[in-house]
């Protein structure tokens, strides 16, 4: 049972208590805590120690579970519902609505005006109260919706992007004949071949060159909306004659964008064709009739382009409050002033949430929720201020503070120590992470944490316990990557130069550009200068197997077409890792030992034992993603899906396998006394002891280590690992490659879910990686690791069309000094310090 100190005397009185005991889920090892309501409560300690299995997986559960017990049976099956918290008695515990830091699936079509529901009040504004042609009839809001049949524009079906070819876009190299691939945008193998000998039943000649055929033909077998079917007769032995049925280039291209269920192929095809704003909407999704409205001297779509700083201005207007009119802008306005409040008045409401920084989107979430006007509630943050620069912190602060005068409880999940500083209560969980964390070492008010010596968040949270840097020189430059003329979202003919063989940050406040700079133009261009035949190499290598093993990474998502002038200094770097929070898989099926290749290792090992060549079991016997050696009554799931009647279903452990997701077959070879699902069940650490002996495997295994990943099970399912989690795998697996250097490598808020001791973890692999001849540009809000860089661009002065300018660059010193920097006043308490 944990011990928790007595907190100190505080001036914090709370007038109740939510009491939590027994809890066990994931890693708490039993845990009794009195958290108070009303409150501001910040649950803190390492990453993996437990914070969120108490904040989200015990409270937050129990409480939508109690809330589903009050939904009929029947409903509830159509509603997608947690887990049972494992935890013996909770009291006092009020309905609870969670914000976490997850984005979904991207969607063109979810909007920063979908997310807040400003898009409803929007439209009803113009619904009710716009200026109609003359003659016009009045339309309903949902016409003026691209994401509905009655207001989506005929042409591009709502999205505001259409999609055409012509003949310079789909046949690169005229001088070449169809046989010898002019029609560049046809697939390959088997298909192109068909294509083409429908051409030649057809009549057409496919051995001279494209552009000695007439303007006809050429058009036909471009456009042409016809498909001819003709029997086609195999060049082989023993033919066999079939129908084919010819598609023109164009058709081909456009139901493959269509309909073809994969990423990569739509990608493929995407490079033959020319996109760009909808000539018949202009962009903006909707039919004519919605566009011919207008309102305060604009159209629905001009307001949806707006900053909602700007919208703010043209929603506030003199009239008689009683009209309909005045009713919706004073909700629209009230509802916009939060927006602008938390620091998001850059953004608009046709903003698709795709692009947004998972900061962004919280702050979203927030501004919804403070509207709604809920009294006695729990509100369960999961880490607010990620992606927040210090400057866009106080805002979201006071936001916190008018929820809990609102008469609610706020229960933050969070690693930032200044909001930590600011809350009324702390739960510190540790000691360490996974296994040997659990333990609930405090709970009372901020002041009392100060006085646990088992606490590693005390350090970081009390001036004069903070932990000191260790001072080094900063690394000169080996050579200089420059950009030049770049143009992209807010980045307006912009020049940059970054420091190759050292440390870079990017810095800036939220919306300034940032990522757009590093993550996207500069990855890409040098992708594109490495690899001019194909699309750029943008994320870190993977292992695979070829016995079945998956990493299951999702499919690469469509890029924009990088606007940059000129690139130099782009020789000097032989390789591109693009380190990022994506999850490493998509399924159960991938988890951290199948990525970061060290499964085969242990597999081979497994299939070397004396026992296994006996029965003649290789590698994949020991996998549970083929058959052979898995449990083919779950199919190596480890659990079967459980249907009950007028009843939510549920999962349980597979009966055959008890969740090992083998065979008992496969499962008697055994390695040290362990069989592979016992090892799979180790943690990092207990499998850096236990495979010692096995380089291979070790190797991966330190690595982890070093990145703070110790906690991590061996077959821990990718869907259950956080972002920051992710890109340390990623990062882990990186560093485990034999040294190379002259590679660039590029993170966006490797800090993100990380606790300030974890940080410190972090920054010193990322040195490690530049004192191997490598080159590391990091997108950062932590303060700690841009005073820690070599390098330091600061970008500026604001968020949205007031930002994308280099505002400073230099040393983290030099940076911390000059007034035109916003990062400089909080950048410089840090360098004082190293």
């Amino acid at each position: 049972m944990s011990h928790i100190p007595a907190p100190p005397v505080s001036n914090f009185t709370p007038t109740g208590f939510v009491r939590v005991r027994g809890a066990r889920e994931n890693n708490l090892q039993n845990v009794d805590v009195d958290l108070p309501r009303d409150s501001i409560v910040a649950f803190t300690g390492v990453s993996g120690s437990g914070k969120s299995s108490l904040a989200f997986g015990t409270l937050f559960a129990e409480a939508q579970r109690r809330f589903f017990e009050s939904v009929a049976p029947y409903a509830r099956r159509l509603i997608q519902q947690g887990h049972t918290p494992k935890v013996d008695e909770i009291t006092g515990l009020p309905p609870a609505v969670a914000l976490q830091q997850r984005r979904g699936t991207p969607s063109s079509r979810s909007s920063v005006g979908t997310v807040t529901t400003l898009s409803n009040s929007l439209r009803m504004l113009y619904s009710r109260t716009g200026i109609y042609p003359d003659g016009a009839a009045r339309l309903e809001s949902d016409s003026f919706s691209p994401n509905t049949a009655m207001g989506a524009c005929p042409t591009c079906q709502g999205l505001g992007t259409a999609h055409t070819v012509t003949e310079a876009s789909l046949v690169l190299d005229p001088s070449l004949s169809i046989r010898e691939g002019a029609v560049t945008a046809w697939p390959g193998a088997w298909q192109g071949k068909n294509l083409r000998d429908i051409l030649t039943a057809l009549g057409y000649d496919v051995d001279i060159p494209w552009n000695q055929l007439s303007r006809a033909d050429r058009d036909w077998i471009l456009f042409t909306e016809e498909q001819p079917v003709v029997e086609i007769m195999p060049e082989r032995e023993r033919p066999r004659p079939y129908k084919g049925k010819f598609w023109s280039v164009k058709s081909y291209v456009m139901h493959t964008l269509a309909d073809s269920k994969s990423a990569t192929v739509r990608n493929r095809v995407m490079k033959y064709v020319k996109s760009g704003p909808c000539v018949i909407c202009a962009g903006s999704g909707l039919r004519s009739e919605a566009l011919a409205v207008t309102f305060n001297g604009s159209t629905i779509a001009e307001f949806n382009a707006l900053p909602l700083i700007d919208l703010r201005h043209q929603l506030d207007f003199p009239g008689a409050d009683n009209t309909p009119a005045a009713t919706i802008t004073s909700d629209l306005t009230r509802r916009l002033d939060v927006l602008i409040d938390l620091g998001l008045g850059y953004l608009s409401l046709g903003r698709a949430t795709p692009t947004l920084s998972p900061g962004e989107m919280q702050r979203l979430r927030i501004a919804t929720q403070l509207r709604a006007g809920l009294f006695g509630v729990i509100y369960v943050l999961d880490e607010p201020s990620a992606g927040l620069h210090p400057a866009d912190a106080e805002p979201l602060l006071a936001v916190l503070e008018e929820l809990k005068s609102s008469g609610n409880s706020v229960f933050v999940v969070e690693h930032n120590m200044d909001v930590v500083r600011r809350a009324d209560w702390v739960i510190d969980v540790g000691p360490r992470a996974g296994e040997h964390g659990g333990k609930v070492l405090y709970s009372g008010p901020t002041a009392g944490l100060a006085d646990v010596p088992a606490s590693i968040t005390r350090e970081f949270l009390f001036a004069n316990e903070r932990p000191v840097p260790a001072t080094r020189e900063l690394r000169h430059p080996l050579g200089w990557l420059g950009l030049t003329g770049i143009t992209r979202h807010n980045l307006r003919d912009l020049d940059a130069e970054f420091p190759l063989g050292v440390l870079t940050a990017v810095t800036g406040v939220s919306g300034s550009g940032k990522s757009t700079l590093v993550s996207q133009v500069l990855a890409e261009a040098v992708g594109l200068h490495l690899h001019p035949d194909q699309d750029p190499v943008v994320g870190t290598a993977s292992t695979g197997s070829a016995t079945g093993e998956s990493n299951d990474q999702p499919d690469p998502e469509p890029v924009e077409t990088t606007a940059v002038d000129a690139i130099t200094g782009a020789d000097l770097i032989d390789r591109l890792v693009r380190v990022d929070q994506k999850p490493i898989g998509r399924t159960p099926r991938s988890n951290l030992a199948t990525y970061t290749g060290l499964f085969d290792a242990v597999r081979s090992t497994f299939a070397a034992i004396p026992e296994a060549r006996s029965r003649k079991f290789g590698a994949g016997r020991f996998s549970f993603n083929v058959p052979g050696g898995r449990c083919e009554t779950c199919l190596g799931e480890g659990f079967v899906a459980v249907g009950l009647l007028f009843l939510p279903g549920s999962y349980a452990p597979c009966l055959d396998c008890g969740g090992s997701r083998y065979n008992p077959e496969t499962l008697e070879v055994t390695y040290h006394d362990k069989n592979i699902a016992e090892v799979l069940a180790l943690t990092v650490d207990a499998a850096a002891l236990f495979l010692a002996d096995v380089p291979s495997a070790l190797r991966s295994l330190e690595t982890l280590r070093e990145v703070g990943l110790g906690y991590l099970r061996l077959g821990q399912p990718a869907t259950e690992l956080s972002g920051g989690e992710a890109q340390r795998i990623k990062l882990a697996t990186e560093l485990q490659r034999a040294r190379r250097g002259h590679t660039l490598y590029v993170l966006d808020e490797p800090t993100t879910g990380l606790h300030p001791a974890d940080v410190l973890l972090l920054l010193t692999q990322l040195n490690r990686l530049v004192d191997a001849g490598n080159t590391v540009i990091v997108v950062e809000h932590d303060m700690d690791v841009v005073a820690a860089a070599d390098w330091v661009i600061d970008i500026g002065p604001a968020g949205g069309d007031k930002g994308g300018c280099i505002m400073a660059a230099g040393t983290p010193h030099a940076v911390a000094a000059d007034p035109a920097s916003r990062t400089a006043p909080y950048l410089a308490k840090c360098v004082s310090t190293i």
